[in-house]
């Protein structure tokens, strides 16, 4: 039984599509696979297919229903925000004790790798007074940090490894996921990072075209884990 932790250095940098490939690639491979995103901001329920959890769910082939929703992603809210002020627009809040005990029984429930997807950023607030940061200090699990590719990156990457090293959480791998409008040659993004990321593996996952899943990066990535 083992987990990892996937976060990122902010929204829609592909945190879901990272999760989702590695799922698909040890699916092949015939290894259990479990994986959650127990909080969504953003949700629309008449649009449930293209949702995050929709996605994951796919990915471990399992059917995109009410229900299944529900089991992996608990805490769900509809507006775009962070997840406190989203919650307090629905006159909700999260309690956080309430999602450790979810993510550690989910963990505790599958006898194979099961990967617990983040929502946001590292820092993105969860209630008044904890963080994506702290979920993941108390859950104590390696991380997977999904960056991007635009300028600016190598900053918020080195910023995000800084924090993290400080909460003394170990980070399995550095996953550059590539956009189309990103203007910086991935290669180059790649390198930088890797020149200051103590020794942590970074690996590019280029764009890829419409429809196309799969890539030997997510090779790559799981054999770190």
């Amino acid at each position: 039984m083992s987990a990892y932790f996937v976060t990122s250095t902010g929204t829609d940098i592909g945190k879901t599509f990272v999760t989702a490939g590695l799922i698909r690639y040890l699916r092949q491979s015939s290894q259990p696979v479990a994986a959650l995103k127990p909080v969504v901001s953003g949700y629309d329920s008449s649009v449930v297919e293209t949702s995050d959890p929709a996605v994951l769910l796919r990915a471990l082939g399992r059917p995109v229903s009410a229900d299944e929703i529900a089991a992996i992603a608990p805490f769900r809210f509809r507006a775009p925000l962070s997840p406190d002020i989203a919650a307090a627009r629905e006159g909700r809040s999260i309690e956080f004790d309430d999602l450790l005990k979810f993510s550690r029984d989910a963990v505790a429930a599958n006898s194979g790798l099961t990967f617990i997807e983040g929502v946001g950023g590292i820092m993105v607030p969860i209630d008044a007074e904890r963080t994506v940061l702290d979920w993941m200090a108390a859950l104590g699990l390696p991380v997977i940090l999904v960056v991007g590719g635009y300028l600016g990156t190598i900053s918020h990457t080195l910023t995000a490894l800084d924090v993290l090293t400080k909460r003394a959480l170990r980070i399995a791998a550095i996953v550059v996921s590539e956009k189309e409008n990103d203007t910086v040659p991935l290669d180059d993004t790649v390198a930088s990072i890797a020149r200051f990321s103590g020794g942590v593996e970074v690996i590019g996952l280029p764009r890829l075209p419409g429809g196309l899943t799969q890539h030997p990066a997510f090779a790559r990535i799981a054999a770190l884990l």
